[in-house]
């Protein structure tokens, strides 16, 4: 069965994700990208690691994009604190991969090769890595099967195993059963993951349920946002804030004409929004969605604020620092597709407002169980709960309250997978 799996790999799979890869490269400027980086992955990995202390241990992490790397930074920048340890940080998208190249933690940054035998043997044999951390889901059988064979002992951190899975349809489980009995350890995110995995034949002492990251790390770069004082403490003193974050328009049709009327209501309320993408189209085109009921100020021009009611973000990475003035936030994604990260807001202890569509985060369920998040569905919605909870600051501190706590009952993965990942060095 070994030997079938990775002839069917290697001859099936490999071969026309390969053409499929340089097809799109002729057309997507992003996957073009990630095979002009490659070309001279080996020549540098060679030259960035003869100029490390090979007395080091040497520590791997591999994440997917950027989002999966912010969880492996806990655990990164805690290593670091040992003595001894050097990490090497590998990303499969130019995202990823560009955003980190200066990522002041790691010894060296590098695309992650193609995943071919050839490539992946190659790759272990120049980085010779004494542990292999991998972020979440971007498992690549081809290196899994060589850190295998190189005794190399492999990690799957953040592991989530969903019960509609498509990992689990019966001839791709049959596959994922053979690959997953290659990984040493699969720490996962709760215990429902955990039993996920069981039913992939994975054994009691290779699984464990150890917590998400992803609350350490939201906690850590809270603690580093309150002190950024990005606005004036004076400026919105009395004032109430509703901070909009990554909002979508199909998100922005809803809580605009919500906050409107709302703003007609309580004079006392501000929306900050930060739309996803800040384009010069999309923020006139908020402007023009307030043309003649209330004015608008941009983020860049806040040194002239003269009382505005909307204040609109022109700028990127800010975000987490300005939940820190929110009295409630509404995350982005919910009228879209997928809702974004529920914790960069739910980490300050406020109420957390989204869409119907958050299907894809296990936190925004959780928060709507636990009463911390409110789901709104058209604006009739929307502005019945901005009201309720703005015109209710028992309500809102509640809420709050309740979105704080559950933050800080889920902290402390970091430490758990720390300890699994020191038992091999």
């Amino acid at each position: 069965m070994k030997k079938f799996w990775f002839l069917f790999y290697n001859g099936f799979i490999i071969p026309p994700l390969y053409i499929a890869v340089r097809a799109a490269g002729l057309f997507n400027n992003k996957v073009k990208k990630g095979i002009k980086g490659r070309k001279r992955i080996f020549e540098e990995l060679i030259l960035n690691s003869s100029s490390t202390n090979k007395l080091n241990k040497l520590i791997w992490f591999h994440s997917s994009s950027l989002g999966e790397f912010e969880q492996a930074k806990p655990i990164i920048e805690e290593l670091k604190k040992t003595k001894g340890i050097n990490i090497l940080v590998t990303f499969f998208s130019p995202s990823g991969y560009d955003n980190s190249r200066k990522y002041p933690f790691a010894d060296m940054v590098s695309y992650l090769p193609f995943d071919t035998k050839s490539n992946a043997d190659r790759f272990i044999n120049i980085v010779k890595p004494d542990a292999a951390v991998i972020m979440r889901y971007d498992i690549w059988p081809n290196h899994i099967w060589s850190m295998k064979n190189f005794n190399i002992p492999t990690f799957l951190v953040d592991a989530t195993m969903k019960a509609n899975s498509k990992r689990k349809y019966p001839f791709v489980k049959n596959f994922h059963k053979y690959l997953f009995r290659n990984i040493s350890s699969i720490l996962t995110v709760s215990q429902a993951d955990s039993d996920g995995f069981k039913e992939f034949g994975c054994t009691d002492n290779q699984v464990k349920a150890v917590g998400d990251t992803r609350f350490d790390r939201v906690y850590q770069r809270s603690l580093v946002a309150r002190s950024h004082n990005l606005i004036r403490e004076d400026l919105f003193k009395g004032k109430k804030i509703l901070v909009a974050g990554s909002s979508w328009e199909s998100d922005e049709e809803v809580i605009l004409s919500a906050f409107s009327k709302l703003a007609e209501q309580d004079k006392d309320v501000i929306l900050i929004i930060a739309p996803h993408e800040p384009t010069v189209i999309h923020l006139e085109k908020i402007e023009n969605e307030f043309s003649g009921d209330l004015e608008t100020i941009r983020f860049s021009f806040l040194n002239d604020y003269k009382n505005e009611r909307v204040i609109i973000i022109d700028s990127i990475g800010i975000l987490l620092t300005l939940y820190t003035y929110a009295d409630v936030a509404y995350i982005g994604g919910g009228f879209k597709q997928n809702i974004h990260n529920v914790l960069e807001a739910a980490v300050y202890g406020i109420p957390v407002v989204f869409g119907p569509k958050y299907d894809n985060s296990q936190e925004a369920k959780e928060l709507l169980e636990l009463g911390g998040g409110i789901e709104i569905r058209n604006k009739k919605e929307a502005y019945r709960n901005f009201r309720a909870l703005f015109n209710d600051e028992k309500l809102r501190k509640e809420l709050g309250t309740i979105s704080f706590n559950y933050v800080q009952k889920n902290l402390g993965a970091t430490e758990k997978i720390l300890q699994e990942i020191k038992k091999t060095l």
